[in-house]
Parts: structure tokens; sequence; C-alpha cells
């Protein structure tokens, strides 16, 4: 059931995707502007972003900076706005990493994947969402969360906890837009291969590319689905895994995140 608009046409669909350097939002930026789409590519590594930027310079408006930042926000927005005058679509795709189990985690990990993955991503929304209410009808924001966020998980002990509020953040979004004309899409994907996940030192099952990540997150926006969670083979596993009660659960993701 689609649940927001469906795209048929990405040609002069302005869009800004936050963490495009890198992974999926790098493959995303790359799809969209194939299609035909005006994108705005953020992150805070300005060469690669800027090395983009140098294949599709009539197409691409470079805005690096740091989601952290509440300031840095605000300035690159302004800056969008000046260049664009609207934007249609936001993508947040910037996230931070780093496999955390009780004996390894620290008040500094815990801050930097809050600061970037909760905090930042939220920024963002409150950043461009005045704009998108008085505009109504057409405007979409788009959230990757992780399939980390469904059930607790051996060495994602913050990073988990992160996804799952975005996750909740999405929904309750939707609630609040849907009824406005907005789009909200929640993108829940499995393994996917970027410079974030080679830091795991166990077998990642149903482990696919950021190419691939690409093409079924812009399938599942052109048929307004508002969860778009793959590889299914795996996403549909964890789904039906968070069902179980707690013990068979427990049992079964005991040994998950051992090499």
């Amino acid at each position: 059931m689609s649940l927001n608009p469906r795209i048929s046409s990405w040609k002069n669909r302005r869009i800004w995707i936050i963490g495009a350097s890198s992974g999926i939002g790098h493959a995303l930026a790359s799809q969209l502007l194939q299609r035909g789409a005006q994108v705005a590519l953020s992150s805070r590594n300005a060469g690669k972003l800027q090395a983009m930027a140098g294949i599709w310079p009539q197409k691409t408006l470079v805005l690096p900076f740091d989601i952290r930042d509440k300031a840095s926000w605000q300035k690159a927005y302004a800056s969008l706005q000046k260049n664009w005058n609207s934007l249609d679509h936001l993508i947040l795709c910037a996230a931070d990493y780093a496999p955390v189990r009780a004996d390894s985690i620290t008040a500094e990990n815990v801050r930097s994947m809050v600061d970037t993955n909760v905090i930042g991503v939220m920024s963002g929304v409150a950043t461009v969402m005045p704009d998108f209410l008085k505009a109504g009808n057409g405007a979409a924001i788009s959230v990757i969360a992780s399939v980390a966020g469904y059930t607790g998980l051996p060495k994602a002990l913050v990073y988990g906890p992160t996804k799952a509020a975005l996750i909740n953040f999405t929904e309750s979004l939707y609630l609040d837009v849907h009824p406005q004309g907005l789009a909200v899409h929640l993108i829940n994907p499995g393994f996917v291969d970027t410079p974030l996940t080679r830091q795991n030192d166990f077998r990642m099952p149903a482990l696919i590319t950021p190419e691939t990540a690409a093409l079924r997150i812009l399938a599942g926006m052109e048929k307004g689905h508002f969860e778009i969670h793959f590889p299914r083979r795996f996403t549909l596993w964890l789904k039906l895994l968070r069902q179980l009660p707690y013990w068979l659960r427990f049992h079964l993701l005991r040994n998950m995140g051992h090499p």
C-alpha cells in the first residue's frame, strides 16, 4: 500500500542529500543526477563533494558542513535558498558508527553517535520544516535509519538505540505532516558495504553494495512506500525475530557479532 505520493520523474527535482560524500548517500546522489535531478551535496568532506560536483557542474550545489552544529545547518540552508529559492526533498543519510559492547562503551562514543545519528538528523528536519509546511503538497523528507533499530543486537549498544530513535521519530513525523501533504520515507537498510560497516569483524549476512541500496531506495520512493527496507531476505527475518518472546530472541541473537 502506498502511504506517500508516487514519484513518476526525478527530472529537475531539487534534492538535498546529507552524507553525500560516501556510501549510500554518494550512490543516491549519483543515481539522482543521472535521472535529471538537481542535487545539493553535503557532508564534512568538501573534497569528495567537489569531485562529484566536477562531473555534474550544472546540476549540483556543494554545501559542506557538520550536521552536529546547529548554526551550520542554518548557514547551509540559507545558502541553498539563495541559490535555489526552494527545496523539494531532504534526504538524511549521514551517520556515525562504531561497534560497541558493554566493555567498550564510553561517554565519547555515546556522544559522537547520538549527536550525529539523532540530534543531527532531527536538527535537519527542524531546519527545513517551517518552509516545507508552508509549501505543503510535493515536499518530502527521507530518513535513513537501520534494521539495527528493530531490536537489540550484539555490538550495537549505542548505534542500535540511535537508529531505534530515528524509526520512532520518522513514524511520528509521518503522522504529523502527512495530513499537510508532505511525504515521509523511513529507510531501513540491512548490511551495506560502506566505510562504516568495514569496521565489523564478523560475517555480515546479505551484504549489498551502496549502488544496489540506492536503487532499492529510489524504487521504494517511486512507489510511494513509507518504510523501505532491504534486502528482504534479511530484513524480513529480523522483523519476525522482534515478534518472538525475549527468551527465544535472546537465544537466537546471543552468538551474533562473533567473527
